[in-house]
């Protein structure tokens, strides 16, 4: 219950983040642009961002599986980013301004990007499995860690990260960007390229050379020919 829990929050989450960006984050704000309001939207999200970056080294992992239970330690992970996205969202300060807004085709091109972004999110989280990714799957004793080898087929042929790569296009590729929506893509976005390098070096020593191999044989992180 515990797990399954988790996993509609999970669900419940994103769709929050989906109305915000698109509904909420979308209407233009009134006022100055102050440094304590930019100052708490930074501060949120690196709480967000702190929460993902410690409970994925191991050392906290474990110690989470031994005074709760195995089974249910990505819940844990799962209930706490959930409700901390949610709190993200809601507290998220707005600023005023719009730094671009496009119109016909080529904010129908944008519209374009941006689904390819969601598809690639999507397409990325079913090659490695929603249930393991909500905790669903440890609860009912599937595997737990990194996979023996890593899959290749798909967009983790083109990049390592195609969850991250759909996140870019789906905050950046907006035909109205609000300053309220920049600043959120500008630090999600930050977050993402600073995380990716410690989030691999847990990998690799978590995989047992696993993800080594699959390093060499995906070469880019997150953008083809680029990075």
């Amino acid at each position: 219950m515990f797990a399954w829990g988790g996993a509609a929050l999970f669900a419940v989450s994103l769709g929050y983040f989906l109305f915000t960006y698109f509904v909420t984050f979308g209407e233009t704000a009134s006022g100055a642009l102050t440094p304590a309001a930019i100052g708490a939207d930074i501060a949120l999200f690196t709480a967000f961002a702190l929460h993902h970056s410690v409970f994925a080294r191991e050392r906290v992992r474990d110690w989470v599986a031994r005074h709760l239970s195995p089974a249910v330690e990505r819940s844990v992970y799962v209930w706490v980013a959930s409700l901390m996205l949610i709190a993200v969202c809601a507290l998220w300060q707005p600023m005023p301004g719009v730094a671009w807004e496009l119109r016909g085709v080529k904010a129908w091109l944008l519209r374009g990007v941006q689904l390819f972004g969601v598809w690639l999110t999507l397409r990325g989280a079913a090659a490695i499995d929603i249930w393991d990714l909500s905790g669903v799957r440890q609860a009912q004793g599937g595997p737990k860690g990194p996979p023996s080898e890593f899959k290749t087929e798909g967009p983790y042929g083109w990049v390592r990260h195609p969850i991250y790569l759909g996140w870019f296009l789906l905050v950046f590729a907006m035909p109205l960007m609000t300053m309220t929506r920049l600043l959120f893509a500008v630090i999600s976005g930050l977050y993402i390229v600073i995380a990716i390098p410690f989030e691999e070096r847990s990998l690799v020593r978590a995989s047992a050379g696993a993800y080594g191999r699959y390093q060499q044989s995906v070469r880019w992180k997150l953008v083809p020919w680029l990075y």
